[in-house]
């Protein structure tokens, strides 16, 4: 043989060792079903590209570094966990027996209680959570803790920024925890410059960059929405830190339709935790120093709503928040409603949403008629057949890109946070969650669902049956894509 041939044959073996080895690791590691034949067929069936893939975004690493830094958490997390456990007390024949095992399974995963005590405020218009947050930033004395996605300038989202400096010349401690993609363009604009010219502390969140591809997930986000202040008072919701005039004008799905609560009492503790605990693994920092900054102490009741925090993300496998949204469909017994602006189940997920309809629970799925994602518009889309059918109702809100993540069981409980419908928020995203046992706040959330649902025109099944085979193609062959988007 000649010196090419000799060449490509060993380029060929060469790669497929590398393809068959790959392989071995996906079924080793016990991943689900439908993941694991995902990654297979992606393997074998596409030569060098399927590889790259795979070293990509296929394990979920985080680095060693954050491996290091968990460890040296661990303690101080476990201490404030059982300090937490040792205040909390729920009345469950008040706050609603069915609502008692999901709590149960938050703690037992996360070690985080359900806390009586708190009030809260549901702020159903991005404008006039914005608005709360700057007066509660402009009435701050110790400190002002801000964790997002995504910061977007323009708007009323630089009247924030302008809190946050008046806020700083006071002398109150303000930290900014940004994602290093979510919130690139204003990590690299002028406002940076500004507020740590002022004494604010801005850090981009798992930094991505491309000599980090080999050691860390680029993919892995810090999704979660939180403002804390004081220690007091706390935002938490769908709503970046953007004002939607300002933020995606072109890409043709109109303004982003958010949500926000603000809470007071004990529950703003482990939501400061929470923040803590994300600060620490952003800038390394694990002893006395983290103290310096915390800001984390008991707070009094100020109000009767029970509330559980419940973090996600990769590295809480033992608190999936997968099993948690699970358990709360299964609890359902007489009508549950879902909004989230994108929905792609993984199987669990869609036989529990199929099953309750089936066993007589009005399952009512309320999502955007248009989001910003071709490809996760068409893979839902797929999914809408099976439970149209099983007797699902959804509803295609029409009012812009309805970006409100909630879950409303019973009309007396549920979820509410930055959590989407689809599997990159519920395995790979690092995502807030609050379960609030509280009928009162289950009448405010209903009030805002059936708004979003007036602006929805309704699904049928028959319009689905009637789409061209082309398009029921191409939705089939998204949806193929689920384990792995």
């Amino acid at each position: 043989m000649t010196d090419s041939t000799w060449l490509a044959v060993m380029i060929f073996v060469i790669d497929w060792l590398i393809r068959l080895g790959l392989s071995v690791r996906v079924i080793v590691r016990r991943l689900p079903v439908g993941t694991s034949l995902a990654w297979l067929f992606v393997l074998l069936a596409t030569p060098l590209l399927g590889v790259l893939a795979y070293l990509l975004i296929g394990e979920l690493r985080l680095g060693s570094r954050r491996a290091r830094m968990a460890a040296k958490l661990a303690p101080l997390y476990q201490a404030w966990c059982e300090e937490l456990q040792a205040r909390s007390h729920v009345d469950w024949e008040v706050a609603g027996r069915e609502a008692e095992p999901v709590a149960q399974l938050v703690q037992a995963s996360l070690g985080l209680p359900p806390q009586s005590g708190n009030a809260f405020t549901l702020l159903g218009r991005w404008d006039e959570a914005l608005d709360a947050i700057i007066r509660d930033i402009d009435a701050a004395r110790r400190s002002c803790h801000l964790a997002f996605y995504i910061w977007n300038a323009g708007g009323k989202a630089d009247e924030v920024a302008e809190a946050l400096l008046r806020a700083a010349a006071r002398g109150v401690s303000c930290l900014l925890l940004l994602d290093d993609v979510g919130s690139r363009p204003f990590l690299r604009g002028p406002w940076p410059v500004r507020l740590r010219a002022a004494g604010i502390q801005v850090v981009a969140a798992l930094p991505a960059s491309f000599w980090r591809l080999p050691f860390t997930r680029f993919d892995l986000r810090l999704h979660r929405k939180l403002v804390l202040v004081d220690c007091k008072v706390a935002y938490t919701g769908s709503l970046n830190l953007v004002d939607p005039r300002h933020f995606k004008q072109n890409a043709g799905v109109g303004q982003w339709v958010d949500a926000m609560v603000r809470v007071r009492g004990p529950v703003v503790e482990p939501l400061a935790i929470l923040f803590l605990s994300d600060w620490a693994f952003a800038t390394e920092i694990a002893d006395e120093r983290l103290r310096e900054v915390s800001d984390v102490h008991p707070v009094r009741p100020a109000g009767s709503a029970a509330m559980q925090v419940i973090p996600s993300g990769p590295g809480l496998e033992g608190g999936r928040v997968d099993q948690v949204l699970l358990t709360t469909i299964y609890r359902a017994r007489n009508r549950i409603v879902l909004t989230s602006p994108y929905f792609i189940p993984h199987e669990p997920l869609l036989a529990a949403l199929i099953g309750a309809a089936q066993r007589g629970v009005a399952v009512e799925l309320v999502i955007p008629e248009r989001v910003d994602s071709w490809l996760a518009h068409n893979a839902g889309r797929a999914f809408l057949r099976d439970l149209l059918a099983a007797g699902v109702r959804v509803h295609l809100f029409r009012g812009g890109l309805l970006h409100t993540k909630s879950v409303l069981v019973d009309d007396t409980w549920g979820l509410f946070g930055s959590l989407n419908l689809d599997p990159r928020s519920l395995f790979l995203n690092f995502e807030l969650t609050l379960a609030i046992y509280d009928r009162e706040f289950s009448r405010e959330l209903n009030r805002l669902q059936v708004s979003y649902i007036a602006q929805s025109r309704p699904l049928e099944l028959a319009e689905c049956l009637s789409q061209s085979f082309p398009q029921r193609l191409i939705q089939d062959t998204a949806r193929l894509l689920e384990p792995l988007l």
